[in-house]
C-alpha cells in the first residue's frame, strides 16, 4: 500500500514559528525509549535506534548551564520502561544543545532515565558509560563514529529505486553526483546544517555505496559526549524526516543480497595512542579485541550477521582480523597511523543500529581497563 504524508508549506509554518513568546524558552527533553536500549537478554540490545522520545517543557528564562534545568518525569508504562502501577520515570538533563527547529534561545535537552528512588532504569545505558569514561578520563579517549543510514519512501522502498526491480549495480553511487544516481541529498544537507547549528561535532557527510544510502560522521568527541551527540544527531534526523516525508532506516541490511549493508564504524584512540610509540599500544589493543571478539559482536547491532559476511567490505562475524588500510578486516589501521607510529584505529564491526553508549564503553573497557 502506498502511503502519503502531507508536508506543510513553509509559509504556513512561518506564520506560527515567528510568533513572539517573550522571555520564555522552549526546552525539548529527549530520552531513549524502551526499545532503544533493551536489556532483558542479559546484555544491552538496541532493538530500535529510532525509539527516541521527547516532550516539551517551557522555562521562564534561558538556563546558564545544564545544572539549571529541572528534572522532569514521564509515563514509563507507555514507553515499555515501567509498569502501569508504578509508571513514573524521572528525566535527568545531562546535555543541552541549540534547537535547530525552533531557533532562538530554545534548547534540545538530552536526558537520562531514573526511578523515583534515584536508580538508573535498565535501559539507561548512559549511566554505565559515564562510569567507564570517568575511569579513563586522564587518557582522553576520542571517538569518531560514522553513521550510515538508508532513506526510504513511506512504503518502505529505497528512494529512487524502481518499485518493481532494482537500480543499476553498485559503483557509481559512492560519493556520486547526478539526478540518476543520488537521491535524498536535500535531507542529508539539512541534517548537516541542523547538527552544526545545534553544536554537534559533525565532521562530514557522503553518499554511500548503495543508492539512497548516506553517511555522516560525528567526532572526534571526548568520552561520553560521543554517545550524547550520536543520539541527538539521530533525533534531529528523525525530526527532519517529518518535514521531508522520508523514512530513515538504520537497518544493518535493508536490502538482502549483493547490496552493501549499513555500519557505524567507530574510530577510537587515547592520548597514549596519539603520542609517540602509540602504534605499539594499538597493536596490543588488537590482541585484546580478538580475545573479546564474541562479547563485542554481541552488542554491535541486531542482525549484524546479515551484514558481516566477509563480502561487501566486511569481515566474517565469526572471525577477528585486523590490517593496515584493509576494509575487509574487522579493524582497520589507517596507513597514516602505521607511517607515523601513532594515531587511531577503526573498528568496522559495529552496525548502523548500535547504541553508541554501549559500543564506546565496551571499547574503553577492553582496550584500557582489561
Amino acid at each position: 500500500m502506498s502511503l502519503h504524508r502531507p508536508v506543510l508549506e513553509q509559509t504556513m509554518k512561518d506564520k506560527y514559528e515567528k510568533l513572539d513568546i517573550g522571555n520564555k524558552v522552549i526546552a525539548e527533553y529527549i530520552w531513549l525509549g524502551g526499545l532503544a536500549a533493551e536489556t532483558e537478554c542479559g546484555y544491552p540490545e538496541c532493538l530500535d535506534p529510532t525509539d527516541i522520545r521527547s516532550k516539551t517543557r517551557i522555562l521562564d528564562s534561558k538556563p546558564g548551564s545544564i545544572d539549571d534545568l529541572p528534572m522532569w518525569n514521564f509515563d514509563g508504562s507507555s514507553t515499555m520502561q515501567a509498569p502501569g502501577d508504578d509508571s513514573e520515570v524521572f528525566l535527568k538533563p545531562v546535555a543541552m544543545y541549540k534547537d535547530p527547529f525552533r531557533g532562538g534561545d530554545n534548547l534540545l535537552v538530552m536526558c537520562e532515565c531514573y526511578t523515583p528512588q534515584g536508580e538508573a532504569i535498565p535501559s539507561n545505558t548512559r549511566a554505565h558509560a559515564v562510569e567507564v569514561m570517568d575511569k579513563v578520563a586522564d587518557q582522553k579517549p576520542w571517538f569518531g563514529i560514522e553513521q550510515e543510514y538508508t532513506l526510504l519512501d513511506l512504503d518502505g522502498y529505497p528512494l529512487g529505486w524502481p518499485k518493481s526491480g532494482f537500480p543499476g549495480s553498485q559503483g557509481p553511487y559512492y560519493c556520486g553526483n547526478g539526478a540518476d544516481r543520488i537521491f535524498g541529498r536535500e535531507l542529508c544537507d539539512a541534517h548537516l546544517k541542523a547538527c552544526l547549528y545545534a553544536g554537534l561535532k559533525v565532521s562530514g557527510t557522503n553518499a554511500e555505496v548503495m543508492m539512497s544510502q548516506w553517511e555522516y560522521q560525528v567526532g572526534p568527541c571526548v568520552g561520553i559526549e560521543s554517545g550524547d551527540q550520536m543520539w541527538v544527531s539521530r533525533y534531529i534526523m528523525q525530526r527532519l524526516s517529518e518535514d521531508y516525508g522520508f523514512r530513515v532506516s538504520f537497518d544493518v541490511k535493508p536490502i538482502p543480497g549483493e547490496w552493501n549493508g549499513a555500519g557505524c564504524h567507530t574510530n577510537f584512540s587515547t592520548e597514549p595512542m596519539r603520542n609517540e610509540g602509540g602504534y605499539e599500544i594499538i597493536k596490543e589493543c588488537m590482541a585484546k579485541l580478538e580475545a573479546k571478539h564474541d562479547e563485542h559482536v554481541r552488542v554491535y547491532g541486531i542482525g549484524n550477521d546479515k551484514r558481516l559476511t566477509g563480502a561487501c567490505e566486511t569481515a566474517p562475524i565469526t572471525e577477528f582480523s585486523w590490517g593496515v588500510a584493509n576494509r575487509g578486516c574487522s579493524v582497520r589501521i589507517p596507513r597514516s597511523t602505521e607511517a607515523d607510529g601513532k594515531g587511531y584505529f577503526e573498528d568496522r564491526r559495529p552496525g548502523s543500529n548500535i547504541d553508541p553508549y554501549v559500543v564506546t564503553s565496551i571499547l574503553v573497557e577492553t582496550c584500557c581497563l582489561d
